[in-house]
């Protein structure tokens, strides 16, 4: 790009003429560099070296770890993104923020101590990619540089070089979420945001400055939060570069296009509702649910939530995938005041993944996709539970007729037989274990069904989903009209799952240590020592490993062995006492206090007795993104004197 070879041969040429002309001495590599270093060659090509990606930052899908006593012993990797000069690439660089006015008040950080940061997170066809976290501020800090390859997906056309007229065509933005995790690690989608970044195909020197607006989510998706300085630069430059009238003749095309499909939808599904209201007057109480809002107040289609997601070699399987969901936390989208009303907003998937968490129908779209990918029949069901909440869940159909419900909120599954109500009285009738009560629609990404049988009870709900006359569906044509592929520029695209970036060992130690901690502490101020048993604290593994593994197969093993080596461990005229329990998040503190709760488990942390011996194991199993299941036993043994 900048020709160093020639550069460098002409500085060498003249360094050879006026130091070796007088006496024909040898010229060392240093002085070559130095020669090269006074005339500022090397300074600018290591300017122009700036494709560099830190490797901790970006393949870690999560912020450092958190440290206020020791520095981090990871120095950061710096691994060169290899660039294929065949291939286009478009390098995104944010630098820094301003008019984020939610924190005009923030403090300076003191040096060492914990602040509120922001992370930025990108997908852009099928690439996701994490910035450094910044302290949060007025004007936050951001200088980081992502380089997305323009072909990842399909490799037929990822040969050639693809020149601006092809990339006129690739309608995917880049998808931006900003997430703010607070000094306790919990947290908050800040804004969501569509990058489109086809306006660099019209700049002079292919290199163009955006001020990006990000707007709030849910009732604040009108108001101002911040806005991003982002530059974008297109590498190699382009030989030849589009005028602005055709990309913007190019936007209004599309978005006239998506607008009438989103237009011809509307009128399809306005007639479908009055066909359904015609069946049953009743039907209007009933949740059938055709749009839902995202978290930017948009209101799409439920089909477009769902499609089927492939999770490479992250998950092996359907159950493995429950598990995961399940482990993502549960958070309900919050409401500015009171009323107790449920603010509704379902988001798009990156959104969920980077934050972490979110509310069941995030679960069931993520469970349901999952479940469509390991080529499943399955559904998201709209319905109610107990006291008449609104509620979804997964329902899956075998091809032999069995109906099994998923609840993506804890991975339990249920196989569904329905009541007869026209059976005698005396016929036994299968009793329910599910919660759920009512159903009034199920979907996926291909297909809508709403329930027009006589009752919408779950309990007497038949799911024979050829039936007109139990399951009104809506057209395949029109689905498909407005969700992927035949959707392409209203619908964010799904971005990969992640591979876990948590050490389970080393997070499972480091939550032990600070237990121990909090154990012995709490036990001095009840004015009881604290003596740790090691061998017993270690004998608690096989339960805690045979507990996940019950969660996510369904199967329980290893028990006998656990209670003999137990048994071995505790002296005649001893006794045992152990609580298990399980945790979605990684905060000693709070497991701790949550622990404190439950009567059980104070009388083994507060034991009192003859030879008490305390003990205490932790096991952190990590899934994809930055999820994880953990798992804490807290057992101890005393001579019983009594």
């Amino acid at each position: 790009q900048m020709d160093v070879h020639g550069r460098i041969r002409e500085v060498l040429a003249e360094t050879i003429r006026e130091e070796l002309a007088p006496e024909h001495q040898q010229l060392s590599t240093e002085d070559l560099i130095k020669a090269l270093r006074q005339r500022g060659i090397i300074d600018d090509v290591m300017k122009e070296l700036k494709f560099v990606t830190d490797v901790n930052e970006t393949e870690r899908t999560l912020a450092p770890k958190r440290s206020t006593h020791f520095v981090d012993r990871e120095p950061p990797v710096l691994k060169k993104s290899i660039i294929d000069p065949t291939r286009r690439y478009l390098y995104l660089q944010v630098l820094g923020g301003k008019a984020f006015l939610d924190h005009l008040q923030e403090p300076e950080p003191l040096p060492g101590q914990i602040c509120s940061t922001f992370t930025l997170c990108l997908h852009f066809r099928n690439q996701r990619f994490r910035s450094k976290p910044v302290p949060c501020a007025c004007e936050p800090d951001f200088q980081d540089g992502f380089l997305l390859e323009i072909h990842k997906d399909s490799l037929g056309d990822a040969s050639k070089m693809v020149d601006a007229t092809t990339m006129l065509s690739i309608c995917d933005p880049v998808h931006m979420v900003l997430i703010k995790t607070d000094t306790f690690g919990e947290t908050t989608l800040v804004a969501s945001y569509f990058l489109e970044w086809r306006s660099v195909l019209a700049a002079e020197n292919g290199i163009t400055n955006v001020a990006v607006e990000l707007l709030g989510v849910g009732t604040e998706s009108k108001v101002s939060v911040g806005v991003l300085n982002i530059r974008l630069e297109m590498y190699p430059h382009l030989n030849k570069t589009l005028s602005s009238e055709i990309i913007s003749t190019q936007f209004s095309l599309e978005r006239q296009k998506t607008a009438e499909k989103e237009r011809l939808f509307l009128v399809y599904a306005k007639q479908w509702w009055r066909e359904y209201l015609q069946i049953r007057p009743t039907h209007n109480t009933r949740l059938v649910k055709i749009f839902a809002q995202d978290e930017n107040g948009v209101n799409r289609p439920v089909c477009s939530y769902v499609r089927p997601l492939r999770a490479g070699r992250l998950l092996d399987t359907p159950r493995q995938a429950a598990r995961f969901v399940s482990v993502l936390g549960h958070e309900r989208a919050a409401v500015i005041g009171g009323g107790g009303g449920k603010q509704e907003q379902w988001c798009t998937l990156l959104a969920f993944l980077c934050r972490n968490k979110g509310d069941c129908e995030d679960h069931a779209n993520l469970l349901c996709s999952l479940l469509l990918g390991f080529g499943l029949e399955a559904f998201v069901c709209v319905g109610t539970k107990a006291k008449g909440v609104p509620h979804t869940w997964v329902v899956t159909c075998g091809s032999d007729g069995t109906i099994t419900f998923w609840e993506s909120l804890t991975g339990h599954r249920y196989i569904h037989r329905p009541i007869n109500p026209d059976d005698p009285p005396l016929v036994e009738q299968p009793k329910p274990l599910y919660p759920y009560r009512t159903i009034g629609c199920i979907f996926n990404h291909q297909k809508f069904f709403g329930n027009c049988q006589p009752s919408d009870a779950v309990e007497v709900c038949v799911f024979d989903l050829h039936d007109e006359s139990k399951w009104k569906p809506m057209s395949g044509e029109a689905i498909k009209s407005v969700c992927p592929p035949g959707a392409t520029s209203s619908v964010p695209p799904f971005p990969p799952l992640c591979a876990s970036t948590i050490d389970a060992a080393v997070t499972s130690n480091e939550i032990e240590v600070q237990l121990r901690i909090l154990v012995s502490e709490h036990r001095k101020d009840l004015g009881l020592a604290t003596v740790w048993d090691d061998q017993l604290s270690y004998l608690l593994s096989p339960a805690l490993a045979a507990y996940e593994l019950e969660r996510t197969t369904g199967v329980s093993a290893g028990n006998e062995e656990f209670q003999d080596s137990v048994r071995r461990a505790v002296p005649d005229g001893h006794t045992f006492k152990g609580f298990p329990i399980h945790f979605v998040h990684r905060n000693a503190r709070r497991a701790f206090a949550t622990c404190l709760r439950s009567a059980f488990c104070e009388e083994i942390i507060c034991c009192r007795g003859d030879q008490v011996r305390l003990a205490v194991r932790v096991r952190v199993f990590a899934y994809p993104e930055s999820a994880c299941a953990v798992w804490i036993m807290f057992a101890c043994k005393y001579r019983s004197v009594l």
